[in-house]
């Protein structure tokens, strides 16, 4: 029966399943091997600066291969870039299955686990653009309401099967100990590697013509723009919340590191199912006058939207300044932060691939994630930096100053969803 019904999907359909599924397989991959990476090396006595030094290339590797990703997808194909991820992501599982005295060597262990994360790095960015570009290609030209509903499916399921991740690494360290997780996960995601090369379109995604070298950074000011913006949007989020909201939970609060860990693994599911939920808040209703029309959010919705989150940041360090329960006013703001950051982030990823165009999409939606990617590091450095010298409270006040930019620059993008 089940069989049956796939059968019967339009092709689109049935390659936007293998898309998702691929995206969701990954992300699950991706999410459990940071949590056993972090546990594990914490038993082997790593301590926590070891620890987050090992993920910097995997964040550092995000500006490259959105870049070189996206001239990539353009020229062989989306495909090959998505089939080229997922394999990368199985030989970084297989390169940790070294014995853990190996491991342990400052001299050989710390650069093998680092060039691990840095693959695991490439190859989830791989997938992340191929993803995203390869729904442009598979929703019928002027379904603007389809293409936003696909969109933020995608990007809300990516982040809430992320949390589960979470869980998902430290269960399969409890059951099956560190190398025994690898293993399952390596077999899992080899079975849905291959199963990707042999069905998805070879020419999914690839340009009309060869896209030059040069050509890797965008010449649509629309997608300038909105880069910008994201930019200094998820800069503002991990500005606080990726080094100094965990550290402040934990070392200033007195919250265990399991329920630090719990809370927050919690809070990308549920920003993840906001996401999912975004055309409801931000509008796809039918237009009156034309019920063959739907009322699609721009850039104007995209400038509200961030001034309305740029509130939030300043609220909580206000609330904690005027002597208000430190743990309260941040846990309430958090989820506040997080619904409408969430609609934020979905509505950003709509427009990009709204704003790219139809003939190598991956070209302007690469360049678009290297600026993300720039964000987070951006303000995974500024997080540590600015919360050892000067607290929680000036992380927050510089994610309202970085909002307040990223609504300024808002200001210049098309008030209409489809340009040119």
């Amino acid at each position: 029966m089940g069989l049956s019904m796939l059968r019967n999907l339009s092709p689109a359909i049935r390659q936007y399943l293998i898309v998702t599924g691929n995206y969701w397989a990954f992300t699950l991959t991706d999410g459990a091997l940071r949590m056993l990476v972090v546990l594990h090396f914490h038993q082997l006595g790593y301590s926590p600066l070891a620890i987050a030094m090992l993920f910097l290339f995997y964040e550092f590797f995000g500006v490259v291969t959105n870049l070189l990703g996206g001239w990539l997808g353009a020229r062989f194909g989306l495909n090959r870039t998505m089939n080229l991820g997922l394999g990368m992501q199985v030989i970084a599982l297989f390169m940790l299955m070294v014995p853990n005295d190996f491991l342990w060597s400052a001299m050989a262990g710390v650069p093998w686990v680092m060039a691990a994360q840095a693959l695991s790095g490439i190859a989830k960015d791989l997938n992340k653009m191929s993803a995203k570009s390869a729904i442009k290609q598979l929703v019928p030209k002027g379904e603007e309401g389809q293409l936003y509903r696909w969109v933020a499916l995608l990007t809300g399921s990516k982040n809430a099967l992320k949390g589960v991740g979470f869980f998902l690494g430290g269960a399969l360290l409890s059951w099956f100990g560190f190398h025994g997780a690898l293993t399952l996960m390596a077999t899992a995601l080899g079975l849905v590697w291959l199963y990707s090369v042999f069905s998805l379109g070879e020419d999914l995604g690839k340009a009309k013509t060869k896209p030059k070298f040069s050509e890797m950074f965008s010449k649509s000011r629309s997608v300038n723009v909105l880069s910008a913006a994201r930019l200094f949007l998820f800069a503002s989020r991990d500005v606080w919340f990726v080094v100094a909201l965990p550290v402040f939970l934990a070392s200033e609060m007195g919250l265990p590191h399991s329920l630090v860990g719990g809370f927050l693994a919690a809070w990308v599911i549920g920003y993840g199912v906001v996401q999912s939920f975004a055309p409801k808040f931000t509008g796809t209703e039918r237009n009156q006058a034309d019920t063959n029309k739907c009322q699609m959010p721009d850039g104007r919705s995209a400038m509200i939207w961030v001034g309305l989150l740029a509130f939030l940041p300043a609220a909580i360090a206000i609330a904690m300044g005027l002597g208000f329960d430190p743990l309260w006013s941040v846990i309430i703001g958090l989820l506040a932060f997080g619904v409408v950051f969430a609609v934020n982030s979905s509505l950003h990823s709509y427009l990009i691939v709204s704003y790219a165009k139809d003939d190598g999409v991956s070209l302007d939606i690469g360049f678009y994630y290297m600026a993300n990617a720039m964000g987070r590091l951006l303000g995974t450095v500024l997080s540590g930096w600015l919360y050892q010298g000067y607290g929680l409270t000036a992380c927050l006040y510089v994610s309202t100053a970085m909002l307040l930019l990223t609504c300024l620059i808002s200001i210049a993008l098309p008030r209409h969803a489809a340009v040119s």
